[in-house]
């Protein structure tokens, strides 16, 4: 039940490849309001989600890189079914918040 963001966050798994490192991964703390957590899927993972909600639509419209399978790792919520799944990222994001944020 956990989403992928949040569990990112609290592993410290690093997300951010290039970019700094989860400074800027959530940066609305997981509120379906920014694209910074912007995740792309392997097609089979992404079929077994339910389909995206209007606003996570509308958030990934922002998102540098979509893709067909593109989702927002807040709203991908993880269970027993995607167990060994895989994610990657972006080669970059656009974040609104200013430099050296922080979620909670």
């Amino acid at each position: 039940g956990q989403d992928l963001m949040r569990l990112a966050h609290e592993n410290d798994v690093e997300l951010e490849g290039i970019r700094k490192l989860l400074s800027i991964l959530g940066a609305c703390e997981g509120a379906c309001a920014c694209s910074t957590c912007h995740v792309i899927l392997d097609k089979d993972v992404y079929d077994k989600l339910p389909p995206p909600a209007i606003e996570e639509e509308d958030m990934l419209d922002l998102a540098f890189g979509l893709t067909p399978t593109s989702r927002l790792g807040c709203q991908v919520k993880l269970t027993k079914g995607l167990d060994g799944m895989r994610a990657q990222l972006p080669k970059a994001t656009r974040n609104m918040a200013v430099d050296g944020y922080k979620p909670k």
